[in-house]
């Protein structure tokens, strides 16, 4: 096949390769809706370019120097950061700034949804899901549980379902409880409470 050709392989690796490590790595930090082959194909290219622009710098330095005939060890090191450790550190940089509030003034925050927004931080809940038919389910939402991103539809599992006392507070779990899990098509609402491990005189949980 002609794209395995030496030189075409070469200009596949050095124009596809870095963007489309950085494309992933952003993916994965910020969760989007997928798009198609040819987008992300094109995309990767872009971001490619983008890379070796910010790295115009040291690859002068090493095409000045000839460093694959001096140090050819150094030289693989440093395609190595060129082609896959640059890439991956401005996805970080890139995600780092568009949530600073100076960028976020011109700039909406990266992440879409606040489902995703809160979810990603990976803290621990105590929460409240209120159903559609008006009935409430309270629960632990903390290492064991799992909360779905995008692009796939919202659905929670919390690993421990709670009692609610009349006061509305968390009273304690329900008997051998093993968790539920929660579509996003039946809820209205879900309630946040910090998570505390305190109890009061009466065994029943702090919120």
């Amino acid at each position: 096949m002609e794209i395995w050709e030496t030189n075409k392989l070469l200009l596949f690796i050095g124009f596809v390769i870095p963007g489309f490590v950085s494309l992933k790595t952003y993916n994965l930090l910020v969760p989007s809706e997928s798009k198609d082959s040819a987008s992300q194909v094109m995309e990767a290219v872009a971001y490619s370019c983008v890379n070796y622009a910010l790295l115009i710098g040291p690859i002068y330095w090493v095409d000045s120097n000839m460093l694959w005939i001096s140090h050819p060890r150094l030289y693989v090191a440093f395609c190595v950061i060129a082609l896959l450790i640059a890439p991956i550190g401005w996805a970080l940089l890139y995600k780092t700034l568009r949530e600073t509030q100076f960028v976020r003034r011109a700039f909406p925050h990266p992440t879409a949804k606040p489902w995703d927004y809160v979810f990603g931080k990976g803290d621990s809940y105590w929460m409240i899901v209120t159903l559609k038919d008006g009935s409430k389910i309270a629960g632990r939402y903390d290492t064991e549980s799992f909360a779905s991103s995008a692009p796939s539809h919202e659905q929670l599992y919390l690993e421990e379902t709670w009692v609610l006392n009349d006061d509305g507070g968390f009273e304690r779990p329900r008997a051998d409880t093993a968790g539920i899990m929660i579509l996003s098509d039946e809820m209205v609402t879900i309630e946040f409470f910090n998570m505390t491990y305190g109890a009061n005189d009466d065994g029943s949980q702090e919120t």
